[in-house]
């Protein structure tokens, strides 16, 4: 399992500097972080680099409305990007700017190193510019007369330009991708890219402008400056010591090629067609792995200043705390799809799997530790068959989040986590401690229930500090024990046999109530309690009103036999998509307890796909399988009809963990 001092170079996209990060923005570099932070606990010897994209018309527009030079309003609002990366406990080795001295050197080096190669040459520029995305579009790509990627209005630009030859090396980009399978990930993107750029043909890439004046200049003719893109990419190798005339540094010799660049996937056209495209044209390798995350969403879409739904990470952190806001973005985002956030989430997500399942679990194990054997924690070796099942459970824990991370699915690794606390707690009722209490001749049985807890909570605790560094170390300084070794995570009895616990165990997480939350947001950001408040009153999750009660047609009675035979339960929905070619179905993956189940609903009129990830639903379980336009449905969502034909979904009024039986 250890991976003593492997080199592992990982990079974040470097934020745009354009104004203060969202949550969505910010959730990019605590994923990166909770990736480098297990390669470290693997053994790996990790390089991990963020920072911020400093130039462009936009920048050089924002200063010019805020009445200051654009290297006064970068200065700003880099610093505030450094904060809240720093506030989210990121372990980032080096954070770069661009209007760093020794970067802007290379990219003018480079660029006259790419134009004296015969890859970049003057012409002129024809069409339309999305100030932005900074990004150049023909006629035939946009949509409606807008940007593909951002729908937001294109101008016409008309200048003197260098130009990038692309089509020079899109078939050794295409053959290079057709045997790197791993190159882009999610495959999906890959798909995207080759279909939508590469097979139709690339056209020539504008990579200097004149029009303005905030970029690097190009030091052989400087009128131009150099396109933000091509400047922004080439962080990931100068902030490792490129050096385009042959005197790179010891690091980049390490480092490069990179082992993962971590980006959204708005930005993916960009990692896996231009910045390769210059790598070739620089002779140097490709990184290894350019993987392409979904957004995070806020219920009612992407977040924007203009929606008023904007949520930044530092207010969550004052409601919340560090570690449950890092909990909360990376648990809830997928694979492949997008993520949604809100306030009520955040507070079911907090009350149930922070305070019920890791924190309940720790006090209780410590509060009984105490109370029973003043807090000394023994091994007396009194088994039972349960125990077993136990250990089986928590030494296979480290194995499947090595899998899962091997895979990136970084949210299914802490599932397995809270799969292992919930395994506890489990084992705790089998167990019953309070009924071996009461006997004497059960209290070395009882010590032993208490030091197998003791010993589960340790390795989970270890396993946990990539994604939850402070909690990770408050539930070990409680246990009096160290942070677990990589190599040992699956073996089960380590925890030192006459340990003494803390004698009062911290609260890691207190419940909180969706009103007192939404008042303190009110409070400080009217705007997003507004979004939040019309997500409420919203048709899909309609309050208590003093609507007519109905007319109820009765049907045939059943026996109790008769109802038996249906299975309900409660069940998480883990993603939802829509039926392609359907007017009316969305397709659901819904997880219920152990087993995750494919459910086809005909709800798309009431709720959007996005809405649906993260409720606690109703679930008829055992309903045969059949096919809705031609999708496999394996269950079936519980809902309410009113007189208007308006569907609400059933869902549990407390919290209660998925797989719960409805009876």
């Amino acid at each position: 399992m250890q991976k003593k001092n492997k080199p592992y170079y990982i990079t974040t996209a470097i934020a745009y500097a354009s104004g203060k990060p969202h949550i969505g923005n910010t959730y990019e570099i605590v994923l990166a972080d909770s990736i480098a932070r297990f390669r470290r606990m693997q053994g790996y010897d990790v390089f991990f680099q963020t920072g911020t994209d400093e130039h462009g018309m936009k920048i050089e527009a924002k200063a010019e409305e805020k009445g200051c030079t654009p290297k006064q309003y970068v200065d700003d609002v880099s610093g505030e990007i450094h904060r809240i990366w720093d506030l989210m406990n990121t372990s980032y080795d080096k954070f770069i700017r661009t209007t760093d001295e020794d970067h802007v050197r290379q990219v003018q080096k480079m660029f006259r190193k790419m134009y004296e190669k015969g890859d970049i040459y003057k012409g002129k520029y024809e069409g339309w510019y999305c100030t932005p995305c900074e990004s150049f579009w023909t006629e035939s790509q946009l949509v409606d007369g807008k940007c593909p990627d951002c729908g937001r209005p294109v101008t016409r630009a008309s200048e003197e330009a260098y130009f990038f030859k692309m089509s020079k090396y899109a078939p050794k980009l295409i053959d290079y991708i057709n045997t790197h399978p791993e190159f882009i990930q999610p495959v999906s993107r890959k798909n995207e890219m080759m279909n939508n750029f590469l097979l139709p043909g690339l056209q020539d890439l504008c990579v200097s402008r004149t029009s303005f004046t905030w970029g690097i200049p190009v030091d052989f003719d400087p009128k131009h400056v150099v396109y933000v893109w091509l400047d922004a990419l080439t962080n990931y190798i100068t902030g490792i010591g490129y050096d385009v005339d042959g005197n790179s540094s010891e690091q980049f010799k390490k480092y490069w090629p990179a082992d993962l660049h971590l980006i959204g996937k708005d930005i993916i056209r960009f990692h896996t067609i231009y910045w390769p495209i210059f790598l070739m044209s620089l002779d140097l390798p490709l990184p290894k792995q350019v993987f392409g995350h979904p957004w995070l969403l806020q219920a009612d879409g992407k977040m924007s200043k203009s929606k008023g739904n904007v949520i930044y990470a530092d207010d969550l952190v004052d409601l919340f705390g560090v570690d449950a806001v890092r909990y909360f973005v990376l648990h809830e985002m997928p694979f492949e799809n997008d993520g949604v956030i809100s306030w009520d989430l955040m507070v079911e997500r907090l009350n149930s799997d922070l305070a019920n399942t890791l924190g309940n679990l720790v006090n209780r194990t410590i509060a009984m530790s105490n109370k029973y054997f003043g807090g000394v924690v023994e091994n007396k070796g009194v088994t039972e068959p349960v125990d077993e099942d136990l250990k089986r459970a928590v030494t296979g824990t480290a194995p499947r989040i090595e899998e899962k991370m091997e895979q990136l699915r970084v949210a299914d690794a802490i599932t397995e986590i809270f799969a292992l606390f919930k395994r506890c707690n489990k084992y705790i009722d089998e167990t019953a401690p309070w009924v071996l209490a009461k006997d004497e001749a059960k209290k070395d049985r009882l010590a032993t229930v208490l030091y197998n807890l003791a010993e589960s909570i340790s390795i989970g605790a270890s396993l946990l500090k990539p994604f939850m560094p402070e909690t990770s170390e408050k539930i070990l300084a409680q246990l009096h024990t160290a942070e677990r070794s990589y190599e040992t995570l699956d073996v089960f009895g380590l925890y030192p046999s006459g340990t003494k616990v803390t004698e009062k165990p911290e609260i890691l997480f207190a419940r909180m109530d969706i009103k007192d939350v939404m008042e303190q947001v009110e409070a400080k950001n009217p705007e997003a309690a507004k979004s939040a408040e019309d997500k409420e009153d919203a048709p899909s999750e309609k309050k208590e009103s003093g609507a007519a009660d109905l007319h109820v047609e009765p049907k045939p009675e059943i026996t109790y036999d008769d109802f038996a035979k249906c299975q309900f339960a409660v069940g998480e929905i883990l993603s939802c998509e829509e039926v392609p070619k359907s007017k009316k179905l969305l397709v659901s993956k819904v997880k219920v307890g152990d087993q995750t189940r494919q459910i086809v609903s005909g709800i798309k009129k009431w709720y959007k796909p996005e809405e649906m990830v993260g409720k606690r639903v109703m679930v008829l379980l055992n309903l045969k399988p059949a096919k809705l336009a031609g999708v496999l449905s394996e269950g079936m969502l519980l809902a309410a009809e009113d007189a208007d034909g308006n569907i609400c979904l059933m869902r549990p009024e407390k919290d209660v963990p998925s797989g719960s039986e409805i009876a």
